[in-house]
C-alpha cells in the first residue's frame, strides 16, 4: 500500500515499492462516468503510474465549471494512466493521449477497458508516443484543448514543455495544467517565469488543502 506521503511526491522514498511490477484496478466516479483505470507499478514506470490527485481534480473542475469537451479535438500531454483524457472520450472529445513510449501499455489498457457498452460516443482514442521538445513537430497545430496533469515537477523539461505547448496551441487552442505546487521542484517558476514567456496565464482554480492549483494558458498573439 502506498503512504500518504508518497501520493504527495512523485519520488518516493521507499523505492522498494517499484522494485517489482504489480497493478491495481480503481474505479472512480467523475462527470457521471465510472473509470476502471488499472495502476501500473513498477521500476520502469515510475511517475506513469499512480493517478495523480491534480488529474482528479481537473475532471472534477471540468465538471464543476461545465466545460464543454463534446466534440472538441483533445491532446493530453503526460497522460500516464490516462484518467483525464479517457474521461474526456467518454465525454465525446476526440482525445489523442500521449506519453513517453514506457507508458503507452499501460495507456492502451486502461483505453480498452473503458469503452462505453454502446461505444465511443465520438471516436476511439488514440494512444502516441510524444517527447516534449523532441517530436511535438509530428503534431498538429489545430487542438481545441491541451491538457496537463501533475506534468511540471523536472525544471529540465520546462523549456521543452513550452515550446510542445507554443506548436500545439498555434491554431488557438486552450491549456488547461492542473499542478501540485511542488516547492522543491520549482513548479511555481514554471508558472510564473517559463510559461508567461510565451502564454498568458490565469489560475482558474486553487485547493489550499491539497497545495493543487487549476490554470489556462493562452499563446500570446507574437509567438
Amino acid at each position: 500500500m502506498i503512504s500518504k506521503d508518497d501520493e504527495d511526491d512523485p519520488f518516493p522514498v521507499d523505492d522498494f515499492l517499484f522494485d517489482e511490477t504489480f497493478s491495481q484496478d480503481t474505479v472512480y466516479s467523475l462527470c457521471g462516468q465510472e473509470l476502471n483505470i488499472r495502476q501500473v507499478f513498477g521500476a520502469n514506470l515510475g511517475v506513469a503510474a499512480p493517478v495523480w490527485e491534480a488529474a482528479l481534480q481537473l475532471c472534477n473542475y471540468f465538471e464543476k465549471q461545465s466545460v464543454e469537451l463534446r466534440g472538441k479535438r483533445i491532446i493530453e500531454l503526460g497522460s500516464g494512466t490516462g484518467v483525464v483524457g479517457i474521461l474526456a472520450a467518454r465525454m465525446g472529445a476526440i482525445v489523442t493521449l500521449t506519453d513517453l513510449p514506457l507508458a503507452l501499455p499501460q495507456l492502451q489498457v486502461n483505453v480498452s477497458a473503458n469503452m462505453p457498452p454502446s461505444g465511443w460516443p465520438t471516436a476511439l482514442p488514440t494512444v502516441l508516443p510524444l517527447s516534449w521538445g523532441e517530436d511535438q513537430m509530428n503534431f498538429p497545430s489545430d487542438w481545441d484543448l491541451v491538457l496537463c496533469a501533475d506534468i511540471i515537477y523536472l525544471p529540465e523539461t520546462y523549456p521543452l514543455l513550452v515550446d510542445t505547448l507554443a506548436h500545439l496551441c498555434k491554431g488557438g487552442g486552450l491549456v488547461y495544467l492542473s499542478s501540485k505546487m511542488r516547492r522543491e521542484h520549482g513548479t511555481q517558476i514554471f508558472y510564473e517565469e517559463h510559461l508567461p514567456s510565451r502564454f498568458n496565464v490565469e489560475l482558474v482554480h486553487r485547493d489550499e488543502k491539497q497545495n493543487i492549483n487549476i490554470f489556462r494558458a493562452s499563446l500570446k498573439k507574437d509567438q
